[in-house]
């Protein structure tokens, strides 16, 4: 008879309602183990925590170790506590074998006895941690030769969001599907509210828009957003902020005017000639210092001071000079801004939505607009299932938004 390995996991929280426990329980069915709860208890009320202890047997060590790696991400953790396992980097720019790979919810590791906080929280990373005993998530790129690495499971707790609160907060129950036949207005009226909590708490507000935004109309809408302190981040590329500066000199868009609807006469000229204008100029902020600019979003981030990343694409024309070509460096300059976020606001992009997914927090609120619902379905796919997901047009969404948030202003 083999001799079958054998881990008793326990979880602890809003377990039921968020549908965690029937995940582990799957989870661990669907791998080939098996398993006995050797507790259970239900929490009385609403607000009341669950608690589970779970016996988890597999045929072999490796099978046992595929099974927890994957119950870890749902808050199921051994109920014999260790410290974790560090390795070292011994390739700079690469993780040492058996890496833990994070995710966006909050984590803690255990050192020297003790839980500690893992800063800088992000999905699909691994854990660095330094001389003073600190612990924070770092990208795979940024890894240094000798960096000490959190590897395996052990030692390790994440914290997934519960449901419990989804009966009280709609925005947190709109989480779960995407629909164009959902109602607009009750979602668009919850979005602006999720806004102005963010804003009262001092909190930052992050949008993430795409070229589609100017086309359809909606750079009004978001000027004035900037000009009501509204919106504290953008993150955008090159065709966001070419279309809106075009906009302000030519009042086109990609050569079409935005008040009559049709090309203008050399109208496909105004992008490539927008652009030349910013790169003679030294930079947008000099185009606004210089009074040639004076409307629009990347005016009002300029005047407001609004800080913004350009991330640049292989598409690009020019670029315009704030555009960061790099890749890697786009992203590092998306990291040091997302500190103090509290909500999201992404419209009319796909892989800019997806890319700033991957580097937010599952605290962090996302509310992804697009006319296409498979963007929304990426985003939540990819593991930000924060989401609340619209399926419109940029501009109507954008001055339905603007509406909601002049009622509680």
């Amino acid at each position: 008879m083999s001799t079958r390995h054998v881990e008793v996991v326990e979880m602890s929280g809003h377990i039921i309602d968020s549908l965690l426990l029937p995940k582990v329980l799957d989870a661990i069915m669907t791998r080939g183990a098996s398993y006995v709860i050797q507790e259970f208890r239900v929490g009385k009320r609403q607000e009341d925590p669950s608690y589970a202890r779970i016996e988890v047997k597999a045929d072999s060590a490796s099978a046992l170790e595929r099974v927890l790696s994957e119950l870890h991400s749902h808050g199921a953790v051994p109920v014999h506590t260790v410290d974790c396992k560090l390795a070292m980097a011994d390739v700079a720019g690469a993780f040492p074998e058996g890496f833990y790979c994070t995710t966006n919810f909050r984590t803690e590791i255990r050192l020297k006895g003790d839980w500690i906080e893992v800063g800088d929280q992000e999905m699909d990373c691994g854990i660095v941690v330094d001389a003073s005993g600190a612990a924070r998530c770092v990208p795979m790129a940024s890894v240094r030769l000798g960096d000490r690495i959190v590897a395996g499971h052990a030692g390790i707790r994440v914290f997934p969001i519960g449901g419990a609160e989804k009966k009280h907060n709609l925005f947190e129950f709109m989480t779960s599907a995407v629909s164009s036949e959902k109602p607009k207005a009750v979602s668009v009226r919850e979005i602006a509210h999720a806004m102005r909590r963010t804003q009262a708490a001092g909190e930052k507000i992050l949008a993430v828009l795409g070229p589609a935004v100017v086309h359809t109309g909606g750079g009004e809408v978001v000027a004035r957003l900037i000009q009501d302190g509204l919106i504290h981040v953008l993150f955008a590329g090159n065709a966001l902020a070419t279309h809106d500066i075009e906009q302000a000199f030519y009042g086109t868009s990609l050569g079409v005017s935005l008040e009559k609807g049709l090309p203008t006469d050399e109208g496909h000229e105004h992008h490539l000639r927008t652009i030349n204008t910013i790169r003679r100029l030294g930079g947008i902020a000099k185009a606004v210092q210089a009074g040639r600019l004076k409307s629009g979003i990347m005016f009002e981030c300029v005047k407001q001071n609004i800080p913004f990343v350009l991330a640049g694409s292989i598409r690009d024309d020019g670029p315009l000079p704030e555009v960061i070509t790099d890749t890697l460096a786009a992203q590092d300059a998306m990291r040091k801004l997302i500190p103090g976020v509290g909500f999201c606001l992404m419209v009319a992009t796909t892989l800019h939505s997806i890319a700033v997914g991957n580097l937010l927090p599952a605290s962090v609120k996302v509310a992804c607009v697009d006319i296409s619902p498979a963007t929304v379905t990426k985003l939540m796919d990819r593991g930000s299932t924060q989401t609340v997901g619209i399926v419109s047009d940029a501009e109507p969404f954008l001055w339905s938004l603007m509406a909601e948030l002049e009622k509680t202003a």
